[in-house]
């Protein structure tokens, strides 16, 4: 199985581009040790896929991040991506959640915020309601409403062999001027047809030739998603001197030791008296060097 990784493809014929995406261990790191409820675990399943799909529209070095906001038991669902395709997510959940919670369930009345960061250039920022039952419902109304650009999400997660498995696909009208709102919709009623079991368990080529065997599709070399949180024991020891002094030592008065947790990954960085005092050493003599 060619999992986590990112297809994209077109047809040529039909002015329509599409994206495949299929996760298995990228996905299951992301739930890893984590107690989210099964629906929570679902939602940043889709979360994940959509933000990996998202990312192949990056034409230049940044990220892309998709944030689902509200007043329901999850207050806050985040996955974030970047130009080579490593995504990382959290979610918050504050109250109990039914095993059978929708999104709707779940977020309240909330909304969803795609924030598009370029390393150069300013930042753009888009919010759309959280209308529709699904994410892929909410990201279709923002694709209709912000760029104008007829797009179709499928987004799957659920179990194959025992394992979390999460997939989907992306079909676009590429604005070249050509091709028929007939061509998308034909496109659109072959799509639908596909099974998670297919979208989890075949190869890019086999997925798109048992749909599309009668088009002719272009495919795009396949890039890999990976798990990448970021975090590590330099920045939260950077993090720890940026706090007023007097606190930190009341922590160690207290717990014997600073930790800061990570969300998105779990890891937790645990430094003791003796090692944070070596720390404010370290900056105080960078501060001294700077100042010469």
């Amino acid at each position: 199985m060619a999992n986590n990784m990112l297809n994209r493809y077109l047809f040529a014929d039909l002015s329509v581009r599409g994206e495949l995406v299929q996760l298995d261990e990228t996905y299951q790191q992301m739930i890893t040790g984590k107690d989210y409820p099964a629906p929570v675990q679902r939602l940043i399943g889709e979360l994940a896929i959509a933000t990996a799909l998202l990312t192949a529209t990056l034409k230049f070095e940044g990220s892309i991040t998709l944030q689902l906001q509200g007043d329901g038991p999850v207050s806050l669902a985040v996955i974030n991506g970047n130009n080579e395709h490593k995504i990382r997510g959290v979610a918050r959940v504050n109250a109990d959640i039914d095993a059978d919670a929708t999104l709707h369930d779940m977020m309240g009345k909330g909304h969803l915020v795609i924030t598009i960061e370029p390393k150069q250039g300013e930042r753009y920022q888009g919010i759309v309601g959280l209308e529709g039952d699904t994410l892929a419902d909410v990201i279709e109304s923002y694709f209709e409403r912000s760029e104008q650009l007829k797009t179709r999400l499928w987004i799957r997660t659920g179990e194959y062999e025992g394992k979390a498995h999460a997939a989907g696909m992306l079909l676009q009208t590429v604005p070249d001027g050509t091709g028929s709102p007939d061509d998308f919709e034909h496109l659109e009623q072959l799509t639908d047809t596909i099974k998670n079991d297919e979208l989890f368990s075949l190869e890019a080529n086999d997925v798109l030739y048992r749909l599309y065997n009668q088009e002719t599709v272009q495919l795009f070399e396949a890039k890999p998603v990976t798990f990448q949180c970021g975090c590590s024991r330099e920045r939260s020891a950077a993090a720890i001197i940026t706090v007023d002094r007097a606190e930190i030592e009341s922590i160690l008065e207290e717990e014997g030791q600073v930790a800061l947790h990570c969300d998105y990954c779990g890891t937790t960085y645990a430094f003791d008296a003796k090692e944070v005092a070596e720390l404010y050493v370290q900056a105080n003599q960078q501060q001294g060097n700077n100042l010469h």
